[in-house]
């Protein structure tokens, strides 16, 4: 049986300061703990933030998967390549590499969602605040049987 992982809900729009930092919202920052993982979100144009007990649980996931071919290597290349332990200072501030804005087009604005094991953050302009089209939840809901 596993622990409990930490859950995630909510959004927050704010922005990266002039060093590139980003500010973890208050609402997330004692369920990610002190060290994190900021990744790419494949194939979503977007950062996460991984508490270090989900991401163990994710490199889990990987490592059992039998069939490691060349798009296996190719996809753990990339996204370990675009992964980087890191942890906030006393201000709850993390530096987002250059690199990693630049997977997520992000420049200035930002929107932080929580997305149940993670934290997704988005260029605002990247980020999709439409609501979903009549009909497409209750359909998708009684599809998976909630």
């Amino acid at each position: 049986m596993h622990a409990e992982l930490p859950r995630f809900a909510g959004s927050e729009q704010h922005a990266l300061d002039h060093k590139g930092r980003l500010i973890v919202p208050a609402r997330f920052r004692e369920r990610l703990g002190s060290q994190f993982v900021l990744t790419i979100a494949p194939p979503d144009p977007c950062l996460a933030l991984y508490p270090t007990a989900t991401w163990v649980e994710f490199c889990g996931r990987l490592e059992a998967i039998p069939k490691k071919d060349e798009h296996y290597k190719r996809y753990v290349r990339y996204l370990f390549a675009h992964s980087e332990e890191v942890g906030s200072d006393t201000q709850g501030r993390v530096v987002v590499p250059a690199r990693l804005r630049a997977y997520a087009g992000i420049e200035r604005q930002i929107v932080s969602v929580g997305l149940l094991t993670r934290i997704e953050i988005w260029a605002k302009e990247r980020y999709d605040f439409q609501t979903p089209p009549d009909g497409e939840i209750p359909g998708f809901i009684a599809e998976l049987g909630l």
